[in-house]
């Protein structure tokens, strides 16, 4: 029978260890996470693949003389008071051995509270933000790190890959104009600034650089009826949230450009392919921290059939990544030995070397985010294809080639 994720609206809700173990001490681990909201898919991800960990090592025996139970902690649309109190909640648990995330707050101002209990917090996302808490005084973090390298990939490499691809006969470039909109967070907003910086410098010109609110969006017509007045070579948008990016999809297909469509994080959703189906073929994206699926880098099958075994579906980003984390933290703690040392098990994280669905991950320890590199977390340039998402840069680690999309041929 497939375990179901374990969800509901309560800010907290405690997840009992597996029956049977005979251990006399428990560690909890919280999980801060959107389980309701229109981010509930990354939600239920982050969720199921802290439980898929957890119930593999109580399995296994428990680590160092102790079992493990899982408390989410739900942070809702993130707005700072949810954030706060979920945090709040899962802080002032004695028995709280360390917090898991993929993001709770679009700023990250959630380490600073972490930091003032020394407790471990390990995070998937807004590496930019967590970059410049931590970096002026690295030593104030010893139990924060990310899983996440520098966000900065994300706003030069979009241009080299794309330049490259024309210089290759893959992909026709009508011309040098880039349009790109983004929705008003901190992810979304930086990633855009930072191409638009980009694209610039390269020489090309950003004839529409919009931004709209976040959160639910109906209708992105009034900002594709200005791309189509002058369509360009590349269209951009960095709103993260699934269900606004399948729409998008939806209302650029009623008339297409003659225009590469890029979308930030959203296809690598289960959810967005799920809503798109065959409009989204064509569609390019990439991720940083993304599961590495490749042959070179095994651990990422292992850990994506795991969880397809226990839940029934591939997931996205999260599901892995919330697995590893618990996975880092079990193995700091078997160094240590003692849960309630927390700044020993952070400084043990914080000196790790270990092979993930992601890849490598190591960290710097000015910035305590995971080393980007082709032998540690790569970017990885993705475009869906029929439904599949395939890999296309690197090309050491491609898993196919890019085709350039029907509506541009």
């Amino acid at each position: 029978m497939k375990r179901r994720a374990l969800f509901g609206t309560a800010i907290a809700i405690a997840m009992v260890a597996s029956a049977g173990l005979t251990m006399a001490e428990v560690v909890k681990i919280g999980v801060l996470a959107p389980v309701s909201g229109k981010a509930a898919a990354d939600g239920e991800e982050m969720v199921n693949g802290s439980q898929l960990a957890v119930d593999e090592l109580n399995a296994a025996g428990g680590v160092a003389g102790y079992s493990f139970e899982l408390v989410v902690g739900d942070v809702g649309e993130g707005s700072a008071d949810a954030v706060a109190t979920a945090a709040e909640r899962l802080l002032g648990d004695r028995d709280m051995g360390a917090i898991m995330t993929g993001y709770a707050s679009g700023s990250n101002f959630e380490i600073e509270m972490m930091a003032e209990q020394d407790m471990v917090y390990l995070i998937s996302a807004n590496s930019s933000q967590t970059e410049g808490i931590i970096s002026p005084s690295p030593d104030d973090f010893p139990t924060v790190w990310s899983l996440t390298p520098s966000y900065a990939g994300y706003n030069t490499e979009i241009v080299p890959v794309i330049e490259g691809l024309a210089e290759d006969g893959k992909l026709d470039l009508p011309n040098r104009k880039v349009a790109i909109i983004a929705s008003d967070n901190p992810y979304s907003k930086g990633i855009a600034d930072g191409m638009v910086e980009s694209f610039a410098a390269a020489g090309w010109e950003v004839i529409v650089n919009d931004l709209l609110p976040f959160g639910e969006i109906n209708d992105w017509r009034g900002f594709l009826a200005k791309v189509r007045q002058d369509p360009p070579a590349v269209l951009i948008n960095t709103d993260y949230v699934s269900s606004n990016a399948a729409l998008f999809v939806s209302q650029f297909n009623e008339d297409p450009t003659d225009s590469l469509v890029f979308i930030q994080y959203a296809p690598s959703v289960p959810e967005f392919l799920e809503l798109t189906k065959e409009q989204s073929s064509g569609i390019v994206y990439n991720l940083l921290g993304g599961v590495l699926n490749t042959p070179t880098n095994p651990r990422a099958r292992e850990v994506l059939d795991k969880y397809k075994d226990a839940y029934g579906n591939e997931p996205g980003t999260y599901g892995p990544a919330l697995y590893e984390q618990v996975m880092i933290y079990a193995a700091a703690l078997e160094k240590v030995g003692d849960p309630s040392d927390h700044v020993a098990i952070g400084r043990a994280i914080g000196e790790s070397n270990t092979q993930t669905a992601m890849g490598a991950v190591q960290f710097d320890p000015d910035t305590h985010l995971a080393v980007q590199s082709n032998d540690g977390i790569p970017i990885q340039f993705y475009q869906i294809n029929e439904g599949n998402r395939v890999l296309f840069y690197p090309p050491v680690y491609a898993t196919g080639e890019f085709s350039e999309p029907a509506w541009m041929k």
